[in-house]
């Protein structure tokens, strides 16, 4: 089964953004597609996740699954961690990572877990 990391594209990281520049989520979503998703993950933008105080931020998502959100990601730093926090979150039925196989920063900072939506 598939399941989604959302990234916003929109995030600034709580800073202006110079005229003609990149969002930090942009590049986020970029360099996470450069290295491409695990098996049974697929990268999908979204314009915003309003958590702007706390960009760069992601979700994943999957049927039957626990859903989370996590904030301040680093677009130059994490884009390995977040992959593998996918990959196992794709891993796990119920989307239950055991807390000590989340990567650091999927620990920490963490901002929302949200129950699965009931068929």
């Amino acid at each position: 089964m598939t399941v989604t990391l959302h990234v916003c594209t929109t995030c600034k990281m709580g800073r202006p953004l110079p005229e003609g520049g990149t969002p930090p989520g942009a590049r986020l979503l970029a360099a996470l597609e450069a290295v491409g998703a695990p098996r049974g993950v697929r990268i999908v933008p979204v314009e915003c996740l309003s958590a702007c105080d706390h960009g760069c931020n992601i979700a994943l998502s999957g049927p039957g699954r626990w859903s989370y959100v996590y904030r301040g990601m680093d677009p130059d730093a994490d884009v390995a961690d977040i992959l593998a926090g996918a990959a196992a979150y794709a891993a796990a039925p119920d989307g239950l990572v055991p807390w000590r196989e989340r990567p650091v920063i999927f620990r920490k900072q963490s901002l929302a877990r949200i129950p699965p939506m009931e068929s």
